[in-house]
């Protein structure tokens, strides 16, 4: 089995699904499917006469995509637009077309203001019609994030700038350390650059692409080489009820 067959493998056990671009190409950020899905049936769950089933984010033209400026984490898929594709049941209270839009207008506002996704799509299908009163989705709250060890040197160093920026709930580590410093080729004649990965948990209190800007910026400029910074949000956690 090869390091990307492994990857792939160890990844699909934990269950976080894609690994999705956040932003654009220099933003460097990408999230855990599992964790954008948690935060997207979290907020249409009160939506009334409506109960979302399948969800699922991929690229909308994975031809079209984009070369990220920085190096992205194994197997992540590369920077462009985003299509959500959703089934959902939904009560006869009202004429479908207009609790179909009810969803989509929630959904894409969640994947832009809360996540930072680029979605270019929503896809939904109706897969089935529930009683009047049984039109709530469930809510399934994610797991708070077990805490990590950094490691030594520049990994600490790392790790603690990046669990300085406010939304940052904790280091996940899911694919491996939660801090992972290796080296990039620069070009032709040129040194390698060291190249920093962090995986990281973040509150939903801010948006997760704002986030993962911060923790780039901090951790870059935590360490004395100015390397370049990637970050992969791999869960997302609720903000407590007051």
């Amino acid at each position: 089995m090869t390091a990307e067959q492994w990857t792939r493998t160890v990844r699909h056990q934990l269950g976080l699904g894609r690994l999705l671009p956040l932003g654009g190409p220099r933003d460097g950020a990408w999230i855990a499917e599992e964790a954008a899905q948690a935060v997207l049936r979290s907020a249409v769950a009160a939506l009334p006469d409506v109960r979302l089933g399948a969800l699922r984010i991929g690229l909308a033209d994975p031809d079209g995509a984009r070369e990220s400026a920085v190096p992205a984490p194994p197997s992540a898929l590369p920077p462009g637009p985003l299509r959500l594709a959703a089934d959902f049941e939904a009560t006869p209270a009202e004429p479908l077309p207009v609790t179909a839009e009810r969803l989509r207008t929630a959904l894409a506002g969640t994947a832009t203001d809360l996540l930072g996704l680029d979605l270019g799509e929503v896809d939904l299908r109706v897969t089935g019609l529930l009683d009047e009163d049984t039109g709530h989705s469930p809510v399934r709250r994610p797991e708070p994030p077990r805490p990590q060890e950094a490691g030594p040197g520049d990994e600490t160093l790392a790790a603690e700038a990046a669990l300085a920026v406010p939304g940052v709930r904790g280091l996940t580590g899911l694919l491996g350390r939660p801090v992972h410093i290796g080296e990039q080729e620069t070009g032709e004649g040129s040194l390698p650059r060291r190249h920093v990965r962090v995986e990281l948990a973040v509150g939903t209190d801010r948006r997760a692409l704002d986030v993962a800007r911060e923790v780039r910026a901090s951790v870059g400029e935590a360490l004395a080489d100015r390397p370049t910074v990637a970050v992969l949000v791999t869960a997302t956690v609720q903000a407590a009820a007051v």
